[in-house]
């Protein structure tokens, strides 16, 4: 029997604050098999977690992030949003989806994609989003895992797909039914979806056989794949 794979969403969100290391931590003591984790650059060219283009939501304080240092942010915060180094060496060899949200250029995905080199972690390290960073992520590393973000029901075109060569097609959970799965697995993608997070929703998907769910409640996912494996 297929068994999904149980991504765990900015880590444990409702234990810890969103992509910190205590949340990916925690994630990973849940039992996730992978954690996702958003990346976007300070304006000095660190790669840091935070999913908003401000420290607003998660720390209070208005600001771009694209106009403070890694040191400004690390101030701001009393140093709770790590680097992706820190990220990486509090995932151990888990496994790392690396979210790029907010359309980052070449130069950006390139220094993104070095830091996962510089720290050996390319074995263990997929990325997802929408296709211009994707294809930036190819270009990068010839070798990457990449999880294509599709966010309409019109399949992606075949040059798109010859150019990125994704491994999964990573869909909005909502969009997904029999058809689609059908779809992705018969044009020999594997399927990821995003972000269910209620037990109906995920019965759901496991039912229509995807191969990955990220979502925000990893231990309600656990349990619902351990009730489908027994």
């Amino acid at each position: 029997m297929q068994t999904v794979t149980a991504v765990a969403h900015r880590g444990d969100p409702y234990r810890f604050r969103e992509n910190t290391t205590d949340s990916l931590r925690s994630a990973l003591e849940q039992g996730a098999d992978a954690v996702e984790i958003d990346v976007r650059l300070t304006r000095d060219g660190v790669p840091v977690l935070l999913h908003d283009e401000t420290l607003k939501r998660l720390w209070e304080h208005d600001r771009p992030l694209r106009s403070l240092s890694a040191q400004e942010v690390g101030g701001l915060t009393a140093g709770g949003v790590p680097t992706l180094a820190e990220a990486l060496a509090a995932t151990d060899d888990s496994r790392v989806m690396l979210d790029l949200p907010g359309e980052p250029d070449a130069r950006a995905v390139r220094r993104i994609v070095d830091v996962v080199r510089e720290n050996d972690a390319r074995d263990r390290v997929y990325y997802c989003a929408g296709a211009a960073a994707m294809l930036a992520v190819r270009a990068a590393d010839p070798a990457a895992e990449i999880a294509l973000t599709w966010t309409t029901l019109a399949p992606p075109r075949p040059a798109l797909l010859a150019a990125v060569t994704p491994r999964w097609l990573n869909y909005r959970f909502g969009l997904v039914d029999h058809d689609l799965a059908a779809r992705v697995h018969h044009g020999g993608h594997l399927l990821s979806v995003w972000t269910p997070d209620t037990r109906r929703s995920m019965r759901r998907l496991l039912d229509l056989g995807v191969d990955s769910i990220t979502t925000n409640r990893i231990d309600v996912l656990r349990a619902l794949r351990h009730r489908q494996e027994s």
